[in-house]
């Protein structure tokens, strides 16, 4: 078994428990030193064209709007062996949290996020009730030595608008939270910022329709 594993395996209860008491939980060094600057490594040196501009919405209603979210995405392939890292230890947890918590989680989607300096992302919600397969989102942050002058922090609001967390993304981090209970924003980065970033879904595929896409 792997540090990864074991950090997964360590912290499924608390998980689970945070999300039955309040919809979140934020774990500082979950993410093991090693695989955090092997994975924060490789993003770094991933060339321009593997990354595109984030949009906003789904499907036809998907579009790029670079005034609400200006940060840069790359999908992860489980082809890729250090990609498949990541959604494999997700897959680990996705199992435990169904176990834990009967929630009927189907797969879980991810793709790094690099926010170059003075991008952000506006306050949003990653799915909106009944319109959406989105159920867990996650977060899990790469860089090293990052300060809270370097800004990127993601904020989590209440149902009245309040500030729940205020989290400096500092390496090793997860945030896991339910996709539809929280408005949230990422903060001005002041340098460039590399994270993880997933979501566990449910499988509302119909006659008509097949989601998750494949």
């Amino acid at each position: 078994m792997n540090a990864l594993q074991t950090a997964i395996l360590e912290h499924q209860h608390e998980i689970a428990d945070a999300l039955v008491e309040r919809g979140y939980i934020v774990l500082p060094n979950f993410l093991p030193q090693a695989s955090a600057e092997l994975l924060y490594n490789y993003a770094s040196s991933l060339p321009q064209g593997e990354w595109h501009l984030a949009g906003v919405g789904r499907e036809q209603q998907h579009t790029v709007n670079t005034h609400v979210r200006s940060d840069e995405i790359h999908w992860l392939n489980p082809a890729h062996p250090l990609e498949a890292l990541w959604l494999e230890h997700m897959e680990l947890l996705r199992v435990s949290l169904n176990q834990s918590l009967f929630m009927g989680l189907f797969d879980y989607e991810s793709h790094l996020a690099r926010y170059q300096p003075g991008s952000r992302y506006q306050k949003h919600l990653d799915a909106f009730k009944g319109r959406s397969n989105r159920v867990l989102s996650t977060v899990c942050y790469l860089n090293p030595e990052w300060h809270d002058s370097d800004g990127g922090e993601l904020v989590i609001y209440g149902k009245r608008g309040q500030v729940l967390e205020k989290i400096v993304p500092r390496q090793g981090t997860l945030v896991v939270f339910l996709s539809d209970a929280f408005v949230h924003e990422v903060l001005v980065s002041n340098r460039l910022r590399l994270s993880l970033t997933g979501w566990f879904r449910h499988n509302t595929s119909s006659g008509q329709r097949i989601d998750p896409a494949q």
